[in-house]
């Protein structure tokens, strides 16, 4: 096994090798082999890092870092990197209208998987914005890939939003930096070291003020209510498997952001109003969620509203902090990312089969479509956190956590939440699978490469939900000693 940086660099430059690869050889098939060699090797290299990375590594003149909750977030990217490309591939041959542009279609995912493998190694705040920011530009693309009328305008809407936000967020950025100013000097290396260090000499409220910004704009990348909007149309509008890597790999990269600039708060001894803001967003969420989760008619926007969900549980974990708040956080970023693969797919799967995004058109699932409408329906219990799949797991550990602070009225509502959630989630599932049987019955088949990965995203859920290795829990420990978040007062 190379070292650590080693893996790094490989895992940077085979994303980055398929973009002019694919632009010039300009063969679908090639195109798709290339990118899917890409994401195995980033997974092969990607899914032992966090075992691996033991401290903070530090390289590039300073500019990049890698420390076991970055190497988290890259396994977490990697884990879906693989998964979409293999599900991207019966995906897209079944789309004749796309078939001219494939190429095209796998230089803007690579490049959408390299800013995000990008964006947990950056040590320079400024630089970390940067990565966030370009993961809008090329993501935008890839929701607006099929060029219909509604595809395009939740691109735009997905630009105008999420660039309002993270100009909030830059202007976070900058004061967090002229704070350091007063004690470094009028110039110095902003990193997140750098911060922590210099966080107990800034005064309190601009350390408040600047945290506010960054949450706000962060959050709306996160897809935090009330800041979630752009969410539901880009997830329900783009292609499939880019759904799938918004809703599984992008929401942890900004996340990723806001528990740093949380850690920098630590520092200086004002967690208590960072904690709780965290608590409200992630209550509010799970609010928000439940409402439009109910009455949902779309297939893909109920997945979207479900990652407003699953985003708030795990803004809620954080917040609720300490060893127990913070390892539920980082289990539930893993089956998120997983279990928001399957039920993506399966959502693609049923609309190219039934044509049409409208749930109320897609019936008797299970008779057509006996297996993957199987997986699907697994999918959609386990993503309502019901045992013996993982999300149980890491939802029961984020309660305890509530229960075991002050903020015990907040896992009351975080439970309460869940339990409208489960009600509202699988009735429309029953509906889709017991219900009335369709107009038209499905035209299309279902492929092994669409069903494939379903499989894999299904099985680690239900391991994990049965057996949760001694080692996995050791190094959600060690990430949570590493972060040094608190729990909530």
């Amino acid at each position: 096994m190379p070292s650590p940086l080693f893996s790094i660099t490989l895992i940077l430059a085979a994303p980055a090798a398929v973009i002019p690869l694919s632009l010039a050889i300009a063969r679908p098939r090639w195109a798709e082999y290339l990118n899917l060699a890409a994401a195995l090797l980033v997974f092969v290299l990607g899914a032992p890092l966090p075992w691996r990375v033991h401290g903070r590594l530090v390289w590039g003149h300073g500019y990049l870092m890698i420390d076991p909750f970055g190497a988290w977030v890259t396994l977490c990217t990697a884990a879906v990197y693989l998964l979409a490309s293999l599900y991207s591939i019966g995906y897209l041959r079944g789309m004749t209208d796309v078939r001219g542009t494939l190429h095209h279609y796998y230089a803007l995912f690579a490049a959408f998987g390299l800013t995000m493998l990008l964006t947990p190694l950056q040590n320079n705040p400024g630089l970390y914005w940067i990565c966030v920011d370009l993961t809008t530009i090329v993501s935008a693309f890839l929701v607006g890939f099929q060029r219909q009328p509604e595809s395009i305008e939740a691109a735009w809407k997905y630009i105008v939003l999420v660039s309002a936000g993270l100009s909030l967020a830059l202007l976070g950025t900058v004061l967090f930096y002229w704070g350091g100013t007063f004690t470094l000097g009028p110039t110095y290396a902003m990193t997140w070291q750098s911060l922590r260090a210099v966080a107990p000499h800034v005064p309190p409220p601009l350390l408040m003020l600047s945290f506010l910004l960054v949450l706000i704009g962060f959050g709306t990348k996160v897809g935090l209510a009330p800041m979630h909007t752009w969410l539901p149309d880009a997830h329900s509008e783009g292609p499939a498997p880019i759904s799938a890597m918004l809703s599984g790999a992008l929401l942890n990269c900004a996340m990723l952001g806001l528990v740093r600039y949380l850690g920098v708060l630590e520092h200086a001894g004002l967690g208590a109003l960072p904690h709780m803001l965290l608590i409200v967003f992630g209550l509010f969420s799970l609010l928000v969620a439940a409402l439009f989760i109910t009455r949902q008619t779309g297939a893909k926007r109920l997945m979207a509203y479900s990652s407003v969900e699953h985003m708030g549980v795990v803004a809620l974990g954080f917040g609720f902090g300490g060893p127990l708040g913070v390892a539920g956080a980082l289990f539930h970023m893993l089956n998120h990312s997983l279990n928001k693969c399957l039920m993506f797919f399966g959502a693609g799967n049923m609309m190219h089969a039934y044509g049409s995004k409208d749930m109320r058109a897609i019936r008797r699932v299970g008779d057509y479509f006996p297996v993957t409408g199987t997986l699907w329906l697994a999918g959609a219990v386990a993503i309502t956190g019901t045992p013996p799949f993982a999300l149980f797991l890491s939802e029961f550990t984020i309660l305890r956590a509530g229960f075991s602070t002050s903020q015990w009225w907040a896992a009351l509502g975080l439970g309460a939440l869940l339990i409208v959630i489960f009600i509202g989630f699988l009735a429309h599932f029953r509906r889709m699978f017991y219900g009335a049987a369709p107009d038209h019955p499905p035209h299309r088949t279902v492929s092994l490469w669409q069903t494939t990965p379903m499989w894999l995203s299904l099985l680690p859920l239900l391991v994990l939900g049965l057996w949760l290795p001694h080692g996995l829990w050791a190094l959600f420990q060690h990430i949570a000693a590493d972060l040094r978040v608190g729990a909530a007062p």
